[in-house]
């Protein structure tokens, strides 16, 4: 699923003057500012108004664990502008795992394009008596009622990612959804939680303050932004998860202003500028067509969908 990255990655054109694109262009981010999806969705958009000349504002709508916007922009009229910043839990889990979404994932949005990977992290508060992560698998073993873990959103990856983890070192986990990485984050720093499973990317500015702790990475290999950071394996545990940011229109965009939001989004992915912030942010940027970002989904949910609907996890 991956391998598309190092091939789609070229040097990019210089920007060229475009007939600008009428009405603007909105990014809609279904969850608060501060996590992965804002992050991508505010580094394309700070680009990409040059791209098609026209102003380009992200907008953060929560609820529902990113759902209430998807219900929301389902319906767009055919003449607004309007994108979303899709991830895992949005177009694999949910389908999965509510009974009623309120959106069909597959008919109601059409791909634009893949911009980023990136990888899941497991942290703790200052007050955890923990440095290493098989330490905090002991602990949590010894204090079962410590097993609460903050995840971003309930039905998201990382709220599957954390019960893979509590099943695997023999741990009951207790998860508690917030409204996106930031308020989550927020409780861990203030020892609310004990533990989070976040993106590595939201995490790891709030470790040099003291007040969290990054005890394990959950990719292939160790972050370049972070290499102090083991893995998972590493620790003993055979667990990887990569996330991934897409951006998707409502069906009723018409095909050309897909393609040419489409053409711009991957020129701007394209750009030394821009995959340089994304690394610095510690998020894979990626370059993809929509028939690239289509196959991507499909394999994601060929690997995921078994993994939740194993978890019994329904609302």
């Amino acid at each position: 699923m991956l391998s598309l990255v190092a091939s789609l990655l070229l040097a990019a054109p210089a920007p060229t003057p475009a007939q600008p694109l009428e009405g603007g262009l909105r990014i809609v981010v279904p969850y608060a500012p501060g996590g992965a999806s804002d992050r991508a969705a505010r580094l394309v958009a700070d680009r990409l108004k040059d791209r098609l000349g026209t102003t380009v504002v992200v907008e953060n709508r929560t609820g529902a664990g990113g759902r209430l916007a998807m219900q929301q922009l389902k319906a767009t009229p055919a003449g607004q502008h309007v994108l979303v910043v899709v991830n895992p839990a949005l177009m694999v889990v949910a389908p999965v795992v509510f009974r009623d979404i309120g959106y069909d994932a597959q008919r109601d949005f059409v791909p634009v394009s893949h911009v980023t990977n990136y990888d899941f992290a497991v942290a703790v508060g200052s007050a955890v008596p923990v440095r290493e992560f098989n330490h905090l698998a002991a602990w949590l073993r010894a204090n079962p009622e410590q097993a609460n873990v903050g995840v971003p959103a309930t039905g998201s990856l990382p709220h599957f990612f954390a019960l893979m983890i509590g099943d695997s070192i023999g741990v009951k986990a207790q998860i508690i959804g917030y409204r996106g990485s930031a308020p989550a984050i927020t409780d861990l720093m203030a020892g609310t939680i004990p533990v989070a499973v976040d993106t590595l990317d939201a995490l790891l500015p709030h470790q040099s303050g003291g007040k969290l702790r990054i005890l394990a990475m959950a990719g292939a290999k160790r972050s370049s932004t972070a290499p102090e950071i083991p893995t998972l394996r590493e620790s003993g545990l055979d667990l990887v998860a990569i996330g991934w940011n897409a951006m998707f229109a409502p069906a009723s965009m018409p095909k050309e202003i897909v393609q040419r939001i489409g053409v711009a989004i991957r020129d701007v992915m394209r750009e030394k500028e821009t995959r340089a912030k994304f690394e610095a942010a510690s998020m894979e940027p990626v370059s993809a067509t929509p028939d690239q970002t289509e196959k991507m989904l499909a394999a994601y949910r060929a690997q995921w969908e078994p993994v939740v609907r194993k978890s019994g996890f329904t609302q």
